[in-house]
C-alpha cells in the first residue's frame, strides 16, 4: 500500500464542500481541516504508483474551489505501535 499526504489550499468560502468531496475520492482515506499554510491535509492510499497521479491530478484538483496541491509520497511509516511491538520481540 503506498500512503500520499496531499496538502491542499483552497477557497475559504469553499473549504467545508471541497473537504466533503475530496473524502468522497476513492482512494482518499482521512481529510483534516487544519492551521497554518495550508487548508486541508488528505491521506490517500493506493496499490499502485499510477493511481497517485490519478486520484491527486484528476479527482482532488478537480474540486470546485482548490486552488493549489502539493503531494508528499511516504518511503516508511514509524509509529509508536511500531516501536512498542519491535521491543516484545524475544521478551519472555
Amino acid at each position: 500500500m503506498i500512503t500520499t499526504i496531499v496538502l491542499i489550499k483552497a477557497e475559504p468560502k469553499s473549504i467545508t464542500q471541497a473537504a466533503t468531496r475530496i473524502a468522497g475520492v476513492e482512494g482518499v482515506h482521512e481529510v483534516y481541516s487544519v492551521s497554518g499554510e495550508w487548508d486541508l491535509v488528505a491521506i490517500v492510499r493506493v496499490a499502485e504508483y499510477e493511481q497517485i497521479a490519478q486520484v491527486v491530478t484528476e479527482q482532488i484538483a478537480g474540486v470546485p474551489g482548490i486552488n493549489r496541491t502539493q503531494t508528499l509520497t511516504a518511503f516508511r511509516s514509524y509509529s509508536k505501535q511500531d516501536l512498542e511491538q519491535a521491543w516484545d520481540i524475544g521478551v519472555e
